[in-house]
């Protein structure tokens, strides 16, 4: 399957996606593309492989593809495209659209050097890029020549809007007019291409009877149907569905969760709560408070992840689905009073619906267009109708249905506008991965429909607590003692989650041993300084070393370079500071707090060591998909004033080769992995056998020539990309490690806590052991971090223990020690709970529950901690410093009276 390969690895294709394609490859080989086909005979053939389909359903072969929403459909028609022109030689494509927003979300995508560019790395069009034809310009946008469309490129892809083709309106009647250059209507010309291939977008909009007729007409060879709801919902019976004859491949919204392509949903609702209790007025009134009080929550806890991980702040919004219009202006005149939430949404909601008009209309979109951006104030989006397909966002996070609607519809339709991630994978955080329906009122209805064994979807549940729903929640920044003695500030800046102007974010003051400005300035710089020798690892083998005489005197002088004293000095009490400065003991006294409050983490590579035995064998290039025309390289420049034109020839210009496979051989020699001495005469076979390639069907040799000299590096590429296939490696391999960081600086922590939570005293357990992780515990005086959190109370035991038998301890932040691990063939990053150094060892300590001890997850965590301690002992051990020890220790074990050399 060269093609499928390369177009999955082309673009990245989710596994979902690439079996789309490979069924399509199948199906290719079965079914004759000519309008000539038998639906009969070809339904038979087709029933041999796959057995469901029962009918085309449509007078021509047509296949659908139903793939939950948030796969990525669009790209997936993007690589059906490709594989029918490169594979079979089909020009002429039909995209159908179900609806306006649609149709111009498909025109961006087809469109090159637009975000989400359907071919980026396609090398069949990196130049000659499909021609977009769309239900706006297709009288304008062709040229015609004697009678017939001549295109630019050979492939032509027509996005229409379902709304152009059926019905007897204006566009419709246009669309089917006579044209005079064409001697035929345009719907005529595309009915009458012998190799037209339909894609329908949304296909379950398209299986009323108008829609089927006008589908039909344009007489396609071949049916490509792409839709998550594969069924027609009846109008005889409430909730009933009749699902597609014609469905090929179904990945369902269960397994896109499951595979973890789309968020988690889950219905939440009150703890003991019962909706009969209430009347209509005061459950919707709850369920607007519930939700924005959920939402505020996720807001908080999503700023956490981002500033923990580095990763861009995402604004949540909450959508609220209204029964009509006239209720949707009662929701946004309730929302912008000041008696909710004191006034606080009355300029961050908007109203969605057909209601608004002229330039309400216009703002409304806008704003619409622009909720995923941080800087736009819209929070909460108030809908009709239910957001419909083709709206894209990835931050939609909590939706409140206040409209009458059954519990499949609410599971099918409200949640697929939300199922986006805003990261592009699953991050293992809840907040990040969930999507939250407030459905008080539907709660067990909802519950008990997706336990149903056809269910599209299992549905976590969530009781919310009305207690935690009050509580307001903050975003606590805490950075190390060292950078807080040291006047340093948080890389991350001012928090943006709402509630926040009184709350202090940055984890508490810790004094500081230096008394003025002025000092405090020289120790920040000499931190800096300090933080440079990280690297410097022949000079600076530990923290130790910052205190001999050497490196001091070198600190020194860049201190004193970069220190520019003010003309004016005052003390902490405003008074002016006559004692004269003393450099050189400020840089002695903050390298020693460095050493003190440290615990040297190295940065650890592993590499090969002496010759490895690695190559590529011999192979045959798959070369299907090189097809390239003759290129002409000529500068045309004409004078503006006498429209005189001199051409230059680029063939004639530049570094020419001897041989037209030396272009070839120069481009391979680039890669980092191939090594010209070892595989010359590999290179050589590979380069002969492109040339010969394209001398199969370029005669001309300078021709040829052109070719590979502008094409280079596609070609390169594309034998680089499969020269990858036959690569081996001696797996007698020895490695050696480098240390790239002799100590690393401690990396800051962000958690989410309550506003109005003191910070609790590590040595008293709390009262409330449910939900440990929501403590924020201080008091420590052995601790690396003026605060930590625990996620059980035994993670609080052992940090007694800590404080007690350590001589320091912390709780590493993400990214502190880039130590990775092997999971199902991905490598996320690898945290260890407890970092603590003895009198005679630094430990890595992992508690875990005792059942939990074995999983596969957790041992080969192990592993890679195991490897990464025993690498930092081989360095310590050369430099006489303490050796690292990796330890799991089992919960049940974990006591107040244990020792820490027994456990």
């Amino acid at each position: 399957m060269p093609h499928v390969s390369a177009i999955s690895s082309r673009l990245s294709l989710r596994h979902p996606q690439k079996t789309s394609l490979e069924i399509l490859e199948k199906v290719c080989e079965t079914l004759p593309l000519t309008k000539q086909t038998d639906l009969k005979e070809a339904l038979a053939t087709l029933q041999e492989a796959y057995p469901h389909v029962t009918s085309f359903e449509r007078e021509f072969p047509s296949l659908c593809f139903a793939l939950a929403t948030g796969v990525g459909k669009t790209r997936l028609m993007g690589a059906f495209i490709s594989y029918l022109h490169l594979a079979h030689k089909i020009n002429n494509f039909f995209v159908l659209a179900p609806n306006l927003t649609i149709y111009n979300k498909l025109i961006a995508d087809f469109t090159p050097n637009t975000p989400k560019y359907v071919f980026k790395g396609i090398s069949a069009f990196a130049i000659n890029s499909p021609e977009i034809i769309t239900g706006d310009n297709y009288e304008r946008k062709r040229i015609v020549e004697q009678g017939t469309l001549t295109d630019f490129s050979p492939v032509t892809i027509n996005v229409f809007n379902i709304s152009k083709i059926i019905g007897s309106g204006k566009d419709v009647r246009k669309l089917r007019k006579l044209s005079e250059y064409l001697g035929q209507s345009y719907f005529e010309h595309l009915s009458g291409l012998d190799d037209l291939v339909v894609l329908m977008d949304e296909s379950h909009r398209y299986r009323a009877k108008a829609g089927m007729k006008a589908i039909n007409e344009l007489n396609p060879v071949l049916g490509l149907e792409l839709t998550a709801t594969p069924f027609v919902e009846s109008t005889k019976g409430k909730g009933k569905a009749t699902p597609f004859n014609n469905v090929i491949y179904d990945y369902s919204l269960a397994r896109a969760i499951e595979d973890g392509f789309v968020k988690e949903p889950a219905v939440a609702t009150r703890k003991d709560f019962n909706p009969k209790d209430m009347d209509a007025a005061s459950l919707e009134e709850m369920k607007l408070g519930d939700g924005v009080r959920l939402h505020e929550q996720t807001k908080v806890q999503l700023e956490t992840y981002a500033r923990q991980n580095g990763k861009k702040i995402v604004k949540p919004f909450v959508l609220i689905i209204a029964r009509d219009t006239t209720h949707a202006k009662h929701l946004l005149d309730k929302i912008q009073s000041d008696s909710f939430f004191k006034g606080r949404y009355a300029s961050k909601v908007i109203q969605v619906d057909s209601s608004q008009t002229g330039a309400d209309e216009e703002k409304m979109i806008s704003r619409l267009l622009q909720v995923e951006d941080p800087n736009e104030e819209t929070e909460i989006v108030i809908h009709v109708n239910m957001l419909k397909e083709g709206w894209d966002v990835t931050n939609l996070y909590t939706i409140i249905p206040l409209r009458a609607a059954n519990a499949r519809t609410l599971i099918e339709q409200s949640i697929g506008r939300g199922l986006r991630l805003p990261y592009g994978k699953r991050t293992g955080v809840d907040a990040v991965d969930r999507l939250s329906i407030v459905a008080h009122d539907k709660f067990q209805e909802i519950v008990d429909e997706a336990n149903k064994g056809d269910s599209v979807i299992q549905m976590q549940q969530i009781v919310l607590d009305p207690a935690e729903l009050i509580e307001k929640k903050k975003t606590i920044i805490s950075i190390s003692n060292l950078s807080k003695q040291l006047g340093k500030s948080t890389s991350t800046g001012a928090s943006k989650t709402q509630d926040t102007k009184e709350i202090k974010h940055v984890a508490p003051e810790t004094s500081t041993p230096f008394r003025t400005k002025a000092e405090k300035q020289v120790a920040q710089i000499t931190y800096d300084v300090i933080k440079k020798y990280e690297t410097r690892t022949t000079e600076v083998q530990s923290t130790k070393d910052l205190i001999k005489d050497e490196i001091q005197a070198k600190i020194m002088a860049e201190v004193e370079a970069q220190y520019m004293p003010q003309e004016l000095d005052l003390g902490e009490g405003g008074e002016e500071e006559s004692t004269a400065l003393n450099v050189e003991e400020i840089v002695k006294k903050t390298a020693n707090m460095v050493i003190d409050q440290t615990i040297d983490i190295p940065r650890i590579t592993v590499y090969p060591v002496g010759e490895v035995a690695s190559g590529f064998n011999a192979f045959e290039l798959d070369l299907s998909v090189v097809n390239y025309p003759p290129v002409t390289e000529e500068i045309w420049q004409q004078d503006l004033k006498s429209g005189k034109v001199t051409v230059t020839d680029l063939g004639k210009i530049g570094i020419r080769e001897n041989r037209i496979e030396d272009y070839i051989v120069r481009g391979l020699m680039d890669y980092n992995d191939i090594s010209y001495d070892d595989h010359s005469d590999l290179l050589y076979e590979l380069a002969s056998q492109t040339t010969e390639h394209i001398k199969s069907y370029i005669k001309d040799e300078q021709d040829v020539e052109k070719i590979i000299r502008s094409k280079q590096k596609d070609l390169c590429d594309l034998i680089h990309t499969q020269m990858q296939e036959h690569y081996w490696e001696d797996e007698n391999v020895k490695y050696e490690t480098k240390i790239n960081r002799s100590f690393t600086e401690l990396k800051e922590s962000a958690f989410t806590v309550a506003a109005e939570d003191s910070i609790k005293d590590y040595r008293v357990a709390p009262t409330d052991k449910s939900n440990f992780s929501k403590y924020l515990f201080g008091g420590f005086s052995k601790c690396l971090y003026p605060v930590q959190k625990f996620d059980s109370n035994t993670e609080r035991m052992l940090a007694v223990i800590l404080e007690r038998e350590s001589q320091k301890w912390f709780k590493p932040a993400k990214g502190q020690f880039q130590m990775f691990y092997n999971h199902d063939g991905d490598h996320p990053e690898y945290v260890p709970d407890f970092v603590a150094e003895t009198e005679d060892c630094i430990y890595m300590l992992e508690p875990k529950m005792k059942n939990k001890m074995q999983d596969e997850d957790v041992l080969a965590k192990k592993e890679a901690a195991e490897k990464w301690c025993e690498s930092a002992s081989e360095y310590n051990l050369t430099i006489s410093n303490k050796p690292w020890k990796y330890k799991l220790i089992s919960h049940d074990t974990i006591a107040e009276n244990m020792s820490l050399e027994s456990l």
